[in-house]
């Protein structure tokens, strides 16, 4: 490492792990209650398993977003962090609390928790993603706010870079959206108007600013490829992202009230949101061709590469496959907006997360040239473990999504089947999702063997052709 105030990257990185694990055990009982309506019951019901598996997505996601940033800003704005106590009481901080939340949710009745928590002061709880107490809330706003000063104050007495400048600019808005989750009316569609601000403009506006900032920095590692050409890139990618997916979030809005020009402003600039991603697809490639720079750490270039790819399917071609409105108005909620969600997840944040740990960790546990061969080798079928076991398990729920619309939902297939009728016709493609899934958790459990396997990558292999800047 080049400033030892990074290493408060270390708890964040390992706690989003064990979060990440958490949430795909949820993942498990939630794929084997579609099938089997009682395991667990009533110790673990349905609706709190969905909710633990989601809310563990998104804290894990944001601990890996903020070990991600207190790894980079240091490093790119060269000097030490501003605060490296700071950053570890806010880790204990968000870890007790989020670890309290989830505990709450599997212990605690969910409306005793509403009042234990004293959500009747300020009503926020019992909506989809923002099921969390309102003091939860409050505490989240609080760590993040404490982490924007940390952040900012090292990046404005350092260099100024646009990798950096994108990644605040993306938790800026991280941090600025989420007040809306403390906006709750009494109007249900006004709800679910302003709900979007916060699910919406997260995943598919600021959370890509935070994502295209983790995949450039990487790449100007693992190349060595001029920072200036990458920056080029980091600026056209993130417009094109911000411009569609602004605008976009209206494919939310087609069947929940507002004015008609929603229907042509969601499917139009919906439409256009696959171009970001692409874009990602061709900078990655781009990049690594034109590399100066034969990194030892293969497995964080996979990660990278895989990162692009499986974002654009996900993200861009999935979620096109149901975004105008005229096809959405028979495939809104069905399975297949479980398939595009999944991959979308995975491709865009999971596995920018795991790219950066990939490159980071190992560094931080002193072997700046990654891990060792046979460690990585590990990694790697880990990679493809997880990666081919999720493109099965949306195959497999775009099938059940499928037939699901032409079996309950299109008049001309004959007489529409009720939801229960339709869900036993499609359980053999819930069986195997979750075959598919057990396959997943078996790639994230080989991954994390990976990072106990001892020795590092030979130096020797680190650098082909001229050094630049950041060699």
């Amino acid at each position: 490492m080049k400033y030892e105030s990074q290493r408060v990257a270390m708890p964040y990185f390992i706690f989003a792990l064990v979060l990440f694990v958490g949430q795909i055990v949820f993942g498990l009982v939630l794929g084997l209650q579609y099938v089997v309506g009682d395991f667990l019951f009533p110790e673990i019901p349905f609706n709190v398993a969905r909710m633990v598996h989601t809310n563990l997505l998104i804290v894990w996601l944001l601990f890996g977003f903020m070990g991600a940033t207190y790894y980079m800003v240091p490093e790119e704005a060269q000097t030490e962090l501003h605060s490296p106590l700071l950053a570890w009481i806010l880790f204990w901080v968000f870890a007790v609390a989020g670890t309290l939340t989830i505990l709450g949710y599997l212990f605690v009745d969910y409306a005793t928790l509403a009042d234990v928590t004293m959500n009747k002061l300020l009503p926020t709880m019992g909506r989809e993603f923002l099921e969390q107490p309102t003091i939860t809330k409050i505490g989240i706003a609080l760590v993040v706010v404490g982490f924007l000063y940390n952040i900012m104050m090292t990046a404005l007495k350092g260099r100024k870079t646009v990798v950096n400048i994108v990644l605040i600019t993306g938790l800026i808005g991280l941090a600025v959206l989420w007040m809306f989750s403390f906006y709750n009316p009494g109007n249900l569609a006004t709800d679910k108007y302003f709900w979007w601000f916060v699910v919406h403009l997260w995943v598919e506006g600021v959370w890509e600013l935070i994502m295209g900032a983790i995949l450039a920095y990487v790449l100007i590692k693992l190349t060595g490829v001029d920072r200036e050409v990458i920056e080029k890139w980091l600026y056209v990618i993130i417009a094109m992202a911000l411009i569609t997916g602004i605008i976009g979030t209206g494919h939310h809005f087609f069947w929940i009230g507002p004015p008609e020009y929603w229907l042509w402003l969601g499917s139009v600039f919906s439409a256009l949101e696959p171009l970001p991603f692409f874009m990602m697809v061709i900078f990655a490639f781009n990049m690594i061709n034109r590399r100066r720079r034969n990194h030892p750490n293969k497995a964080a270039l996979l990660w990278a590469m895989g990162t692009a790819v499986m974002a654009f399917l996900g993200a861009g071609v999935w979620g096109f496959l149901h975004t105008l409105a005229p096809v959405n108005y028979y495939t809104h909620g069905s399975q297949i907006t479980a398939a595009h969600g999944h991959m979308a997840f995975y491709g865009a944040y999971v596995m920018i997360v795991l790219t950066i740990i990939s490159y980071a960790v190992p560094i931080m546990r002193g072997r700046p040239y990654g891990n060792s061969n046979t460690a990585q080798i590990v990694e790697m079928w880990g990679f493809w473990l997880m990666t081919v076991s999720m493109v099965f398990i949306t195959l497999f729920l775009t099938a059940a999504g499928v037939l699901q619309v032409w079996l309950q939902r299109i008049p001309d297939s004959g007489e529409a089947l009720s939801f229960m009728a339709t869900q036993d016709n499609i359980a053999l493609f819930y069986w195997m999702r979750f075959v598919a899934g057990a396959f997943f958790m078996a790639g994230l459990i080989v991954y994390l063997g990976s990072f106990f396997i001892k020795g590092q990558a030979s130096p020797a292999e680190e650098v082909r052709g001229p050094a630049t800047q950041d060699a």
